[in-house]
């Protein structure tokens, strides 16, 4: 299933820029980041599990925001985009 993760992280000092760098870590793991606080991930629901958990731990939840969207398996129909930066297939392959 697509699941569209956003996150608004305190980073008025070091811990908090250290949370920024540690979620986003994370979300690259699992997913595609498509704006500066935004992955797009294809997760199975214990992917999703897992990495809901792992994020949940890293975040002050005083302080920051973390956002899941669960788009579902139909996702192409849900998503549209508009401007300069091109989209990419978020099932075709990867070069690395």
């Amino acid at each position: 299933m697509m699941v569209l993760i956003t996150y608004d992280v305190n980073t008025e000092d070091a811990a908090g820029r250290k949370r920024l760098r540690l979620i986003a870590k994370q979300c690259v793991n699992y997913g595609q980041r498509v704006q500066n606080s935004v992955f797009e991930c294809l997760l199975d629901s214990s992917q999703a599990l897992v990495l809901k958990s792992k994020l949940c731990r890293i975040i002050d939840k005083d302080k920051d925001s973390l956002r899941f969207y669960y788009l579902g398996n139909s996702y192409n129909a849900k998503i549209e985009h508009f401007g300069v930066q091109k989209s990419y297939d978020p099932e075709g392959i990867l070069m690395v």
